[in-house]
């Protein structure tokens, strides 16, 4: 099961192009969505106006080798390692992180360059396609039972919802239901196979036409917000924010009354 690619066998009762114009169709809606909650939450427009704003409290003048070295370092500990958590909530955030995008890389290979029955798929492909929706699983699974924020610190029970879990659930069902697609598709059980497949389908219709009311696009707005805070610092403008105490921290007794977990 794990070395066969299921679009491939999918196409022998849809046709490849249809397959093909469902992924571009979803890539639309998250290109439409991300674009209306700009419009709406006007992020866009207050991020390059801080920009202008903290321009002028700068110190210091980077030239395009400092930019470009604060970039790059920003991108390898704070976006690729998530380096603003820690423990086990960064664990399951890269997890998850991971998994989804080797679940969306080795699922655009194989519906664009193998999606026909006669064509041979490297085994590679199919294998990343299953260990990519087991680690989502497994990173967002851990996430939502054991780590959400509000669970945890406001003591609210598991199966509370609210618009912001969209995105996570949406995610999770697309990853579970697919794994289940290629399972029945494999051995061969028609019914639960297809039940699985619109499963998959609506799953990812939900995952990616609800980045407006989801936290989907957060995805696109934090690196660059991490970037431009490393940048302040670099160049002195700290944001417009006041220059640290040159003092020791101290927080008392209280810290150690209770294991930390408000995020």
């Amino acid at each position: 099961m794990i070395t066969t690619n299921p679009f491939s066998q999918l196409s022998e009762s849809i046709p490849s192009i249809v397959l093909q114009l469902f992924v571009l169709a979803m890539i639309l809606l998250i290109i439409v969505g991300t674009f209306l909650d700009i419009l709406h939450k006007k992020n866009v427009r207050y991020f390059f106006e801080n920009i202008k704003k903290i321009k002028k409290s700068a110190t210091k003048t980077l030239n395009k080798s400092e930019k470009t070295s604060v970039i790059f370092k920003t991108i390898k500990n704070d976006i690729l390692t998530t380096s603003e958590l820690n423990g086990k909530r960064r664990l399951a955030h890269l997890l998850g992180m991971y998994g989804t995008i080797i679940f969306w890389i080795t699922s655009l290979i194989m519906i664009f360059c193998y999606i026909n029955a006669s064509s041979i798929t490297p085994s590679v492909y199919p294998v990343m396609w299953h260990i990519g929706a087991i680690m989502t699983l497994i990173g967002g699974c851990w996430f939502w039972f054991f780590l959400r924020v509000d669970v945890v610190a406001e003591a609210y029970p598991w199966y509370r919802l609210t618009i912001a879990d969209l995105f996570v659930l949406s995610l999770l069902i697309t990853q579970s239901s697919g794994l289940m697609w290629s399972f029945f598709q494999y051995f061969q059980f028609t019914i639960l196979n297809n039940l699985f497949l619109v499963f998959f389908i609506i799953s990812n219709i939900i995952l990616f036409g609800g980045v407006y009311w989801s936290k989907f696009a957060h995805m696109f707005y934090k690196p660059g917000a991490a970037i431009q805070k490393n940048l302040s610092e670099a160049d002195g403008s700290r944001d417009n924010l006041p220059q640290p105490a040159d003092v020791p921290k101290k927080y008392g007794l209280g810290m150690k009354r209770e294991e930390p977990k408000h995020y």
